[in-house]
């Protein structure tokens, strides 16, 4: 059973999501919460699987909320609630460690999906939506093609990867899939599927949202890099 925290201001919304949410045989909700604050207390009681998460509240924010979450509870996995699919705060969150987002007018069946990938470890952002978000709102990333060339990474989140492990998350960041960079790299998916496993491990990132983000900060891949 997939447990599930509620976090809304907007008492209907969470009304319309519980009965969502508990339509479905798999999957429990087990609190709600109005704001930030709130909704740590409540992680902290209840150590739910997925945290459904809004971004504007008053009071402590989906963004702080988030952030303590990631921090202090690794076994509770946050799904952020949007009204656009670019979006600052969303993007925010991301990088404060939320697993995805999901835009308040998804389908019931687009609930319940986000909220069954997440609580399996895979981020609910396709890499392109991703990138487009580095795109509009992180400015201060370098432009591609000034990068640094990976056997220079200057970051010392980089240090640890090997030359084939850099190679494999600058074709992640990209938005390659892993049959896509097996065919680049002329390898098996299974081998793909261990360099990305050893990539997460070694920059401790969750998912693939968290890996392409670190990405983009070390200056691996810049603006401008996503692929068609």
């Amino acid at each position: 059973m997939t447990t599930v925290l509620l976090v809304d201001d907007q008492a209907l919304l969470r009304v319309g999501f519980r009965l969502v949410i508990e339509s479905e045989p798999d999957l429990e909700v087990v609190g709600e919460a109005a704001d930030g604050r709130v909704a740590l207390d409540q992680v902290a009681a209840l150590a739910p699987d997925v945290v459904l998460m809004d971004i504007r509240m008053p009071g402590m924010d989906g963004i702080e909320a988030t952030r303590r979450v990631v921090a202090d509870h690794p076994g509770s996995r946050v799904l952020v609630l949007t009204t656009f699919d670019v979006d600052d705060l969303a993007f925010g969150a991301l990088r404060a460690g939320a697993s995805g987002f999901l835009l308040k007018s998804a389908r019931p069946d687009e609930l319940v999906d986000a909220i069954r990938t997440v609580a399996s470890g895979t981020a609910v952002v396709a890499p392109r939506v991703l990138r487009r978000m580095l795109d509009l709102f992180a400015p201060h990333l370098p432009a591609a093609g000034d990068a640094p060339p990976p056997e220079d990474a200057p970051d010392p989140r980089l240090r640890a990867l090997t030359p084939r492990e850099l190679e494999v998350l600058r074709l992640v960041a990209e938005g390659a899939s892993n049959g896509e960079i097996a065919a680049e790299l002329v390898v098996s998916e299974t081998t793909v599927k261990t360099h990305v496993g050893n990539v997460f491990a070694k920059l401790g990132a969750r998912d693939r949202v968290q890996a392409v983000i670190v990405a983009y900060e070390c200056g691996l891949v810049g603006r401008g890099a996503a692929r068609p």
